[in-house]
């Protein structure tokens, strides 16, 4: 607060203040310019992976004999080592500094994710799917982690809306590209499934480097800012209220509000999965050609790209984050009764496109509800546990559907049990109005 006190008079004139405001947006427009793009980026390829695996099973699956259940476990098992892993990678973060630590994590699963080119049966599949896991845990919570010690909370969940973008654009950009790398069966004796994970894979190598050049730790170790835009904008920073933050980590895992958290992640992570990993082989069932579901399955991220950014903007203009973040949450369980109740491609279309923008929301709102009460060390284990016991859900999510499709051999039962833990994550949601007073 000295520094903030030292940029702004004690009885500004609405010049200063006009003066100050100018170089605070000044500072953020910079690091946003800078950071914001490669991160999103980053974050496209690293849905991309698991995009592209609903697209892999149009062909892999039957080559390598693999059943639903089989595709499905080996598609949730990437969390087992994800949840595992995420904790201890974001306290090497918070050891050693966002830039080293996000560019290491980068370039691992870009190395990893290739490597899935060459599974040969199920347990190989399983093996590397853990192994990847493990490479990406703490990438997520790392970059929330990174992205709160750069922006004030007035920009912080349009900052993180635009980084989360990269997960509808993935779906988006990759379907229409997924089906097409798929048509590359037999080039070099490679199967169309081969070429889709090293083709998506191999460009995360060159970004990690680019990440460990560009990004900064903090603003005052940011050349490319004056002097006067890092002492304001770490003196705003250094100046936002938190409610009743924590000082310790194991503070901040007891806390009420951090276990509600990660109950509501559970809940719409496991919604995202279940719906977009699956998402290409239920497009099937309505019998489509491949480059067909490639399309088709791009329309509803088409739809949460632009409703994510638009609702994000709200959010920062009008606050009640909470509200909204219930609101995103039952969007995405109501989306599900169209597929459920309808044997119509077009009105099933609406429904994965309501849902995803729902999902895709409440990702985009819920992030910037823990920064609020989770600082230092407390929010990088903090952020790190809520994210590895709500991304269990993307264990969770894959699974359950694998099996009751197996079960009931078809599709219905699944979205009716991810839409009931959506509402589920709805109610939630609104439970943090007992314990969060300040949004």
């Amino acid at each position: 607060m000295t520094v903030l006190r030292q940029s702004v008079p004690d009885h500004p004139d609405a010049s200063s203040l006009s003066a100050s405001d100018a170089v605070l947006q000044s500072a953020v427009r910079k690091a946003a310019l800078r950071f914001v793009p490669l991160l999103t980026i980053a974050y496209l390829f690293n849905y991309l992976d698991r995009t592209s695996l609903g697209f892999a099973a149009l062909t892999m699956n039957q080559q390598l004999g693999l059943t639903a259940g089989q595709f499905g476990l080996a598609a949730g098992i990437f969390f087992v080592g994800y949840c595992l892993f995420e904790i201890p990678s974001n306290l090497m973060l918070y050891r050693i500094g966002a830039r080293r630590w996000l560019a290491r994590i980068m370039i691992s699963w870009g190395l990893v994710s290739a490597a899935t080119a060459f599974v040969v049966g199920p347990n190989s599949f399983y093996a590397l799917r853990l192994l990847l896991g493990i490479a990406e845990a703490g990438f997520f919570p790392g970059v929330t982690f990174f992205l709160a010690a750069w922006f004030p909370a007035q920009f912080r969940t349009r900052m993180l809306a635009w980084f989360l973008i990269g997960i509808p654009l993935s779906s988006l950009i990759g379907g229409p590209v997924c089906a097409m790398l798929l048509q590359m069966e037999g080039i070099w004796g490679l199967a169309g499934w081969q070429w889709l994970f090293l083709l998506v894979s191999l460009p995360c190598i060159p970004l990690g480097l680019v990440t460990l050049r560009l990004l900064a730790d903090r603003p005052q170790t940011a050349a490319w800012l004056t002097p006067e835009e890092r002492d304001l904008l770490d003196g705003v920073l250094a100046s936002e209220v938190r409610e009743r933050p924590h000082a310790s980590l194991l503070a901040a895992l007891t806390d009420t509000r951090v276990l509600i958290c990660a109950a509501i992640q559970f809940g719409f992570t496991l919604g995202s999965y279940g719906i977009g990993i699956w998402l290409p082989l239920m497009l099937r069932e309505y019998h489509l050609s491949t480059l067909a579901i490639g399309w088709t399955a791009a329309i509803p991220y088409l739809f949460a790209s632009a409703g994510m950014i638009l609702w994000a903007r709200h959010v920062d203009q009008k606050g009640r984050r909470i509200v909204n973040l219930a609101i995103a949450c039952f969007l995405g369980a109501v989306g599900l009764a169209a597929p459920i109740l309808s044997g119509s491609v077009t009105v099933a279309l609406i429904g994965f496109s309501a849902a995803l923008v729902g999902v895709t929301a409440a990702r985009a709102i819920f992030w910037t509800i823990p920064t609020r009460f989770l600082t230092g060390v407390a929010a990088a284990g903090g952020l790190a546990f809520i994210n590895s016991i709500g991304t269990f859900g993307g264990f969770v999510g894959p699974s359950m559907m694998g099996w009751l499709r197996e079960f009931s051999g078809s599709y219905v039962f699944g979205l009716s049990a991810v839409a009931v833990i959506m509402l589920t994550a709805t109610i939630a949601s609104m439970s943090l109005k007992l314990v969060v007073s300040k949004e």
